[in-house]
């Protein structure tokens, strides 16, 4: 499900995902109150949203407790939004993607939330985590994650998806996710963003760390 506010971008999100084989679009939603009555009545398995949103907290909407069904939702977001990303991130948004973000990178979003997976535009990963790291409640603490485990959190914190991991160390995705909810038990975050930000506080971010 697609939603914003502005009916050409939805139009054009639609037409970009429409061509994808594996992704079809089930509705179209303009407002945070639509959103919450089409994904109840259609069950999509991705929301596609616009970070802000008239009338109602959209993010917050979908996955509140209780609901009949909560989907995975992504957040399209510009360089301006940081204290919305800050509240997607604590709401449980489970990736997020620039508005101009090419047609690729647009659909494997989708994918990458489809499967559990999380996926971070490249060229907001930095500013997005310096907030995170700036506002979150993320604990400074002593670990014990393990050589294999501090190469994972390197890696998603580059904003590589699980399948990506698996190629670079030659692994199985199942073995990744494995790691990953260790190290969510070790550093108590969670999720995917908050191990990143641990990475980038922690300096285990860089290249050459």
């Amino acid at each position: 499900m697609i939603v914003d506010d502005q009916a050409i971008v939805r139009t054009g999100m639609a037409m970009i995902l429409s061509v994808e084989d594996d992704i079809t679009v089930v509705a179209e939603a303009e407002d945070g109150v639509q959103a919450v009555d089409l994904a109840a009545r259609h069950c999509p398995d991705v929301v596609l949203m616009d970070i802000r949103m008239p009338r109602l907290d959209a993010l917050r909407a979908l996955t509140r407790p209780g609901a009949r069904h909560t989907p995975r939702v992504v957040m399209v977001t510009t360089f301006d939004d940081d204290e919305y990303v800050t509240r997607a991130i604590r709401s449980g948004a489970c990736g997020f993607v620039l508005k101009d973000s090419g047609p690729r990178l647009l659909a494997e979003a989708v994918r990458a939330a489809a499967a559990g997976d999380s996926l971070i535009s490249p060229s907001i990963t930095v500013r997005l985590l310096e907030k995170v790291m700036a506002a979150s409640r993320l604990r400074d603490v002593e670990t014990d994650l393990s050589p294999r485990e501090i190469e994972v959190v390197r890696l998603v914190a580059r904003g590589l998806t699980n399948a990506e991991i698996a190629g670079a160390l030659c692994i199985t995705v199942g073995t990744v996710k494995t790691h990953l909810t260790n190290v969510q038990a070790k550093l108590a975050v969670r999720n995917r963003v908050e191990i990143a930000a641990w990475a980038w506080r922690h300096g285990y971010a860089d290249d050459e760390a």
